[in-house]
């Protein structure tokens, strides 16, 4: 067994993986489990351990009777007071470490083109910016099991991690996890316009800007039927109360 005393550049890594892995999914043989294991020389045994210490620290996790792991170390504690709600801090510095150990740079890591590069655009803030928001996306949609959360779509590719904040009110909460919801494109653009909402008690409602259109058949299917229906909620990172309340308060076309 290694029993290597675990530095705190792996366990910033592990609290990235926590963070992009749903947690009840967290096992020796899950692929994103391995894939990271074996980029910071660890066992997957010990990385999903490791994700495991930082469950118990999670006290969304412990409201839902989910307590992770009972033993965990010092560190965990340190990295997880220093960077939970820092999340552009954990972002940004966990995934230069992932590009560090993957021997890439973090253009590379975050998939920028060249050509995405245009003059008069800063290199560093689109490179911040790209890594930023990949992170949000990907702990966003692990934390719905890649499901939207009204109509528990699981196509990857028409789903989003829509901000209940929009991004440009509310810089602090940018890559907030609590501030996401996972959605489809639909539903995105319509929470995005304020055509629906999400209550503080978690659930849908349905502006009355669509009564106009209420007797055609796709507005019933797509909006009428999920009036007041409760979402499907993450097993951690629960959306906030107050940004929900701020986005049925400000955005909602009521």
């Amino acid at each position: 067994m290694d029993r290597r005393n675990w530095t705190k550049e792996e366990t910033i890594i592990a609290f990235n993986v926590y963070c992009k892995l749903p947690f009840k999914s967290s096992s020796k043989t899950n692929p994103l489990i391995k894939k990271f294991a074996e980029l910071i020389g660890r066992s997957p045994s010990a990385l999903n351990m490791k994700v495991g210490n930082f469950g118990r620290l999670d006290p969304e996790l412990k409201k839902k009777g989910i307590v992770g792991l009972k033993n965990g170390s010092k560190l965990d504690e340190v990295v997880w007071d220093e960077f939970n709600g820092n999340w552009e801090k954990l972002a940004f510095e966990s995934e230069l470490l992932i590009a560090k150990y993957s021997n890439k740079s973090i253009e590379e890591v975050a998939q920028i083109k060249i050509d995405e590069y245009k003059i008069g655009i800063d290199r560093e803030a689109l490179v911040k910016q790209r890594v930023n928001q990949n992170f949000f996306r990907a702990t966003i949609l692990s934390s719905y099991y890649s499901k939207c959360c009204i109509t528990g779509l699981s196509i990857t590719d028409f789903l989003i991690a829509s901000h209940i904040i929009p991004w440009s009110k509310d810089i602090e909460n940018r890559l907030n996890p609590r501030n996401g919801l996972c959605l489809n494109s639909i539903h995105d653009k319509a929470f995005d316009k304020g055509f629906i909402t999400i209550t503080p008690d978690y659930k849908v409602k349905i502006s009355k800007a669509f009564e106009e259109y209420n007797e055609e058949t796709a507005v019933k299917d797509f909006f009428l039927k999920f009036e007041n229906k409760e979402i499907n909620l993450p097993d951690k990172f629960l959306p906030s109360k107050e940004f929900l309340d701020y986005h049925y308060s400000t955005i909602f076309k009521k």
